[in-house]
């Protein structure tokens, strides 16, 4: 589903570009202008929320989160955080991912889904699709079904998409 025309105009005019940060040549989407929008934030919000039934909404550390956990509330879902290495107290699956700027591991419970959950994955940006990969990766060895991920923005210059093979992308805004 394609968000409307005035959703992706609200969403472009609420992000900030940041040059160089976190490192230098990296152009950061700060999505805290949009955040601090109700209006644009609630209607980003109701444009996530899966159509589907979902037992659980994965969210990504730490952006990811943000959106996440108001869409698992309104989707009658549980909501799962999806951390850094070494952020979760019990035991947990671990997968590695390259970014853009580097490399990273990432962390859900090894308890966080049930046999067959539905699951939902939810983050701001995709990029080079590494990080929604590893989570898909994750939410697949913890015994759970990964029925979409959903982004706030896909940075399609990075063909992020390429590595999600066969998994629904949803994205509110392509740029």
């Amino acid at each position: 589903m394609t968000p409307p025309d005035d959703l992706t105009g609200t969403i472009l005019g609420r992000i900030r570009d940041v040059p160089d940060y976190p490192s230098p040549g990296v152009m950061f989407k700060d999505i805290t202008p949009l955040l601090g929008d109700h209006a644009a934030f609630s209607a980003v919000i109701d444009a996530l929320v899966p159509g589907t039934r979902v037992d659980k909404v994965v969210g990504i550390e730490a952006r990811g989160f943000i959106l996440a956990a108001p869409v698992a509330y309104h989707a009658g879902a549980g909501f799962v955080p999806v951390r850094k290495k070494g952020k979760l107290p019990a035991e947990a699956l671990e997968a590695s991912y390259d970014l853009e700027y580097g490399s990273a591991v990432i962390e859900v419970h090894r308890d966080a889904f049930a046999p067959g959950d539905r699951v939902l994955i939810v983050d701001d940006v995709l990029a080079t699709g590494g990080t929604a990969r590893a989570a898909v990766e994750l939410v697949g060895r913890a015994g759970a079904e990964v029925v979409g991920v959903s982004v706030l923005m896909e940075l399609a210059f990075l063909n992020g998409r390429d590595r999600l093979g066969g998994v629904d992308l949803r994205a509110l805004v392509v740029v």
